[in-house]
């Protein structure tokens, strides 16, 4: 559909945002397909080796940052958000606190994400095709090889800050991108170049582990992120104290970050939280066997993780837990059938809980 009139695809532009808002997206822009600046920057950080053991981050070439090379004929890219901080969740700061629970990244509290923003984009697309007649699109949302936050960014969706997120000053950081690829010739957005952190540094004072190694760079080799999710290994010994009760993912770099003392709340049911998951007990989740864990977190994002990933992280979260004999006792009953990965982290957590029960009976 090249040959539209400039009026038409205002028109077209117009439509999108207003369905889009329907839809329950906060925001919807427009932008083309140049990433050169950011292309670069990619590559510089990939060969820095930052990314670890994300080879999938390089192995689709220089896809990511060439939307036309992922999807021929892409002529125009539709960025939209949709926020996700569950209001009903427990506040972030007293999970953290409280070393006998374990803290879960917000937006894994509630459904897949990637289903349900990709679902709406389909609905999105699907009505604009019902009124145009068809055209040619494909949609994403953390689901391909995609420079997700400089596209978002280039369409007017926000600036990304020093922890590498995107933020947005009326709307904080607190939402999920998609992405519709489509070959309509469509009017781009004006994206605001300037960054709004200034002197702050919050989120590389408050990153537990160091992650954000200079503003706008992020080693995910130290991210707990990466940590818990991405990577199969076992975690390194120097970072396991650093995590506390982390146990899938961190929130900590948007937590302090000021510009979300304006982060709205998700409105849409899909993003609820589930099985109060927002605060639970670590030796309630120890206790999970395989098959709770897959009923427990069906549908979720948090499918991403294995049950032994799972395990490896709630041991370093119980080795990092106030001392009791009752941890003590789980994990050594959990010892003999353990995994050699998760072994070692058992392993780990109760040389940690036994000195720290020996030292309150000597106090």
């Amino acid at each position: 559909m090249t040959g539209l009139a400039s009026r038409e695809t205002a028109a077209i532009a117009a439509s999108l945002r207003e369905d889009a808002a329907l839809l329950g997206f906060s925001q919807l822009g427009i932008t083309h397909t140049e990433l050169s600046e950011d292309e670069a920057l990619l590559e510089a950080w990939l060969a820095r080796g930052y990314h670890g053991d994300m080879q999938w981050l390089a192995r689709h070439g220089r896809k990511r940052s060439r939307p036309r090379d992922l999807v021929p004929g892409t002529l125009s890219v539709i960025c939209v958000a949709l926020d996700y901080l569950p209001p009903e969740a427990r506040p972030m700061e007293e999970v953290l606190a409280d070393g006998r629970l374990g803290f879960i990244s917000r937006y894994a509290l509630g459904g897949d994400y990637h289903k349900v923003v990709r679902g709406r984009l389909r609905r999105l697309a699907g009505q604009l095709e019902a009124r145009i007649g068809a055209f040619g699109y494909r949609v994403f949302s953390d689901s391909a090889p995609v420079l997700e936050k400089a596209l978002a960014r280039n369409a007017g969706l926000g600036f990304i800050g020093k922890h590498t997120n995107l933020i947005h000053r009326e709307r904080g950081s607190w939402f999920f991108l998609g992405e519709i690829y489509t070959d309509l010739p469509l009017p781009a957005d004006e994206a605001d170049t300037q960054n709004y952190c200034g002197t702050c540094t919050a989120c590389l004072d408050f990153c537990p582990t160091g992650a954000i190694i200079a503003p706008f760079t992020l080693d995910a080799r130290r991210c707990i992120s990466y940590l818990t999710i991405e990577s199969r290994e076992p975690i390194p010994e120097s970072l396991r104290p650093l995590m506390g009760n982390r146990i899938y993912g961190c929130d900590d770099c948007q937590m302090v970050c000021p510009w979300n003392r304006h982060a709205r709340r998700a409105e849409i049911k899909d993003f609820a939280v589930r099985h109060a998951l927002d605060a639970p007990d670590l030796l309630v989740l120890w206790a999970w066997d395989e098959a709770t864990f897959l009923a427990r977190t069906e549908g979720s994002a948090m499918r991403r993780v294995s049950f032994e990933q799972w395990r490896r992280n709630l041991a370093v979260a119980l080795g990092n837990a106030p001392g009791s004999a009752q941890t003590i006792q789980a994990l050594e009953v959990a010892l003999p059938g353990a995994s050699p990965l998760v072994a070692e982290h058992i392993e780990w957590a109760l040389a940690r809980q036994r000195n720290r029960v020996l030292q309150t009976s000597t106090v």
